[in-house]
């Protein structure tokens, strides 16, 4: 029988299988390969030979279980494939933990802390908490002592690179070095019921960032921390993100696409049924000059601001360095975004803001049933448009600026 939560989704692929008359699933326990759960010992190579043997392994389904009432400390550390099973379950119920010095990262790639690359028909899930201890990255980024103009970039906490048909769910992130989670290059995926937590004021720390990947699902889950609670990069398409809660945290996040003057392809993205409270931004589209490619078929519904800055925003003069900045001819073309059902409250007064490039232009907007007030006594609201194209009903504050 199955007495947690956390093991139902294990119990439906189990059920699955008996009714096509496949094999059951084959355990593999973290404690069994020399893991000690102490919080101090490096268990990473006693999860390298449980994964050795998961991976290998002919089940159907093979099963890693990370047990409760333990802490694992890991240092930076890829689970690779491909592996032989159809399914990969990682049963997440006992506690992660990062190095607690620089140090112990040399050696190791950088980009990541922890890796997952190559798996088809990986599942993550259990209540545990991943706790990158990020802070010593956060006033620091590099290791050592860097040469002036030297750019650093703390490890991830977790990375899917190129992974196909997984499921996250479940688990709590907490204080990674930069982001919780990063997809690359990875297709058929659904992360839910997730918890990614940081202070406000931690740097780059996204939600999820998600980059290269195709028909991902981000549902009913509480992001709060110091950059994008998600931010959707260059070629992804087929994107729905429902039910987050983010704040604090810079909103949701379309780009930035175009750096370096990338022809950069985002389309077929879907917001539904957000809340977002006290973030730096709203929802935001955000573009570098001198790119080429498309931002296209976009949707914000039923979005809730509280006491949000910048609520609603297309930038595409989207520069981190205003001083190194150039202003191009070129730029990606932004099309078919659509804003509806939309509420809440702004602290600043510029609730609607389309910078749109000069040239180019953004064509197609559709505003319906939007209202924005200030969350500032005797503060007014207003929109501003700069070449865009589009129309508006039942919008509020007026967008007369829009051109048809």
């Amino acid at each position: 029988m199955f007495h947690t939560m956390e093991c139902f989704f294990k119990l439906l692929v189990i059920m699955s299988m008996l009714k096509l008359g496949l094999s059951i699933t084959t355990t593999f326990n973290v404690l069994h390969y020399g893991a000690v759960g102490d919080g101090k010992t490096n268990d990473s190579p006693a999860f390298l030979k449980a994964w050795k043997d998961v991976c290998q392994s002919k089940s159907t389904t093979s099963h890693l279980i990370i047990p409760a009432a333990k802490t694992f400390l890991l240092r930076p550390i890829t689970f690779s494939g491909p592996c032989k099973s159809n399914y990969i379950y990682i049963e997440l119920s006992g506690n992660i933990v990062a190095p607690q010095t620089k140090s112990e990262y040399s050696g190791s790639h950088l980009n990541t802390w922890i890796g997952f690359s190559f798996i088809n028909g990986l599942i993550i899930n259990g209540k545990g908490t991943i706790d990158g201890r990020g802070s010593m990255w956060w006033k620091q980024p590099c290791i050592g002592n860097p040469s002036p103009g030297t750019t650093c970039r703390p490890p991830t906490a977790i990375t899917l690179n190129r992974c196909y048909r997984f499921q996250i769910k479940g688990y709590k992130s907490i204080n990674p070095a930069r982001s919780h989670l990063t997809l690359t290059s990875c297709k058929k995926g659904i992360i839910s019921n997730i918890r990614l937590i940081a202070p406000g004021e931690s740097p780059n720390t996204d939600g999820i960032d998600i980059s290269s990947s195709r028909d991902i699902q981000v549902l009913n889950s509480f992001i709060g921390t110091g950059d994008d609670c998600i931010a959707i990069s260059a070629g992804s398409s087929v994107i729905k993100i429902t039910g987050i809660t983010c704040g604090p945290g810079h909103g949701i996040s379309i780009g930035s696409l175009g750096a370096r003057g990338e022809s950069d392809i985002v389309e077929d993205v879907h917001v539904k049924n957000c809340t977002l409270t006290e973030t730096l931004t709203g929802v935001r589209i955000k573009t570098k000059q001198g790119g080429g490619g498309f931002a296209r078929r976009i949707t914000f519904e039923n979005i809730r601001f509280i006491r949000a800055h910048n609520p609603i925003m297309i930038d595409q003069f989207y520069c981190v360095n205003q001083m190194v900045c150039k202003n191009e001819t070129k730029a990606i073309k932004i099309s078919d975004v659509t804003y509806r059902g939309i509420s809440g409250t702004s602290l600043t007064d510029k609730a609607i803001n389309l910078n749109c490039d000069q040239n180019v232009g953004c064509s197609n907007l559709v505003f319906d049933r939007v209202y924005v007030r200030s969350a500032v006594p005797k503060m007014k609201v207003f929109s501003f448009c700069h070449n865009a194209h589009g129309r508006a009903s039942h919008t509020k504050p007026i967008l007369n600026c829009l051109l048809k």
